[in-house]
């Protein structure tokens, strides 16, 4: 274990200022798909659904191309992956009609984890104030993670005062002692390194590198659900991540490298098929849940080698009897990481799932069956002018990552910022500048 060094922090935004319109650019890194989004987020009115988000998101261009060069949403092939964020963005900005310089990134590789980390300061003065909540997490900021792990989220989940949790805004509250909960998310270094580089070679900076679940989380929960405690599942192709949201706060991600690619691998070995046929016959006829006409249903089985040999027949519960045991390790899994991080009391009250493998026939039953009975499929909430195409499950990560910037002001990197610039932020034209980059 070691201190962590401040370039070893991935790219973090500035937040975008309540009442500031602003063109932003996101892009979705995953195994089967690479997707591009630009979006214009206009300051807009308090309303009583989806109470965090301070602007309105209008999408204006999306581009979206089959992925390649990246196994298990890390780069494997740096010039195939180039090429395909090329083809992508390159979409995105002939539709929205504007050219983008950077972009904010999801990573679903890595090996996500989570950490807490707890702080405790004493209170010159009986009332909390600003440079107290800044103190205390500046204090918890002091922490170690692994050797070769990288540091994307950095969360405050709640405070405490003299002892007593709880508490979401502290500022003003009485008390000696000023505690916070922050939870701290981490990548391996190497998967961030190597996005960074390519989108880097395709001559777009990164604004900010947002963990998968966490950018799902923000666009398909509702306002009850992230208070009451749910859990959200996202099945990629290559990876099945996981975010805990409860009392409003990300408290827990993690996540798994198998994914719904594994079940085409299965579906190709059992069948004797392409990878591309396998595909087809997942996403149309797949499914994890056995009915009574699936053995008098038959299905078309193309040959994997030359076009002379004759497709074959097979009955529709073969299919189902090679996605389910796979589609089953992947959800006890998910449970049993659950589990372990003590956090499976509360995650199977509610859960959402997310991603392309999320509309698999009979999922949510599947699911609801081994982690808890209030299941339901994820979808983009509030997000204007989205294609039709778009508005499922597979987009979630897409068009949360249009709602990050919002949000961005959450997380604390100030004693990183303090370490960079070596005590200059104390002088007045720094701390008018300050205040400037703030307030607009």
């Amino acid at each position: 274990m070691r201190q962590r060094a401040p370039f070893e922090i991935a790219p973090k935004m500035r937040p975008l200022a309540p009442r500031r319109t602003g063109v932003v650019g996101v892009l979705e890194v995953g195994t089967s798909k690479i997707v591009c989004m630009i979006a214009r987020l206009k300051p807009r009115e308090a309303t009583s659904s989806l109470r965090r988000r301070t602007h309105s998101v209008d999408v204006l261009g999306i581009g979206h191309t089959s992925a390649h060069g990246i196994k298990g949403g890390t780069v494997i092939d740096m010039e195939r992956a180039e090429h395909a964020i090329r083809r992508a963005v390159d979409a995105a900005e002939r539709m929205a009609g504007a050219q983008i310089a950077s972009v904010i990134v999801s990573l679903a590789g890595g090996r996500l984890a989570s950490e807490h980390f707890n702080a405790e300061v004493d209170l010159p003065e009986p009332a909390v104030a600003e440079g107290d909540i800044r103190r205390v997490l500046d204090a918890a900021s002091t922490f170690a993670v692994g050797e070769g792990r990288t540091i994307l989220h950095a969360l405050p989940v709640g405070y405490a005062l003299d002892g007593a949790g709880g508490i979401g805004e502290p500022r003003g509250m009485l008390g000696r002692r000023l505690g916070v909960d922050l939870h701290v998310v981490t990548a391996e270094a190497a998967a961030v390194r190597n996005l960074l580089l390519c989108i880097e070679r395709c001559h777009l900076g990164v604004e900010a590198m947002v963990a998968a679940p966490y950018a799902a989380a923000l666009s398909t929960l509702a306002d009850d659900e992230s208070e009451l405690g749910v859990t959200l599942i996202d099945f990629g192709a290559g990876t099945t991540t996981v975010a805990v949201v409860e009392n409003g706060h990300c408290v827990h991600v993690d996540g798994i490298a198998i994914g719904g690619q594994h079940v085409t691998n299965d579906v190709a070995r059992g069948l004797s098929t392409r990878l591309a046929d396998a595909e087809r016959l997942k996403s149309l006829h797949g499914g994890v849940m056995a009915m009574g006409a699936d053995e008098r249903e038959m299905l078309t089985v193309p040959s994997i080698s030359d076009d002379h040999d004759l497709p074959r027949a097979i009955p529709k519960a073969r299919l189902v009897r090679i996605v389910r045991p796979r589609v089953e390790e992947i959800v006890e899994l998910v449970r049993d990481r659950l589990h372990a991080s003590g956090h499976a009391a509360g995650a199977g009250r509610r859960i959402v799932l997310t991603g392309g493998a999320a509309q698999l026939t009979g999922l949510a039953e599947l699911v609801g069956n081994i982690l808890g009975p209030q299941v339901r499929i994820g979808r983009p909430l509030g997000i204007s002018k989205l294609p039709e195409a778009t508005r499922g499950a597979p987009f979630a990560v897409a068009t949360g990552l249009l709602v990050y910037p919002q949000v961005a002001g959450l997380e604390h990197f100030e004693a990183r910022r303090r370490r960079l610039s070596e005590g200059d932020g104390s002088g007045y034209f720094s701390r008018v500048g300050h205040w400037l980059r703030e307030a607009f």
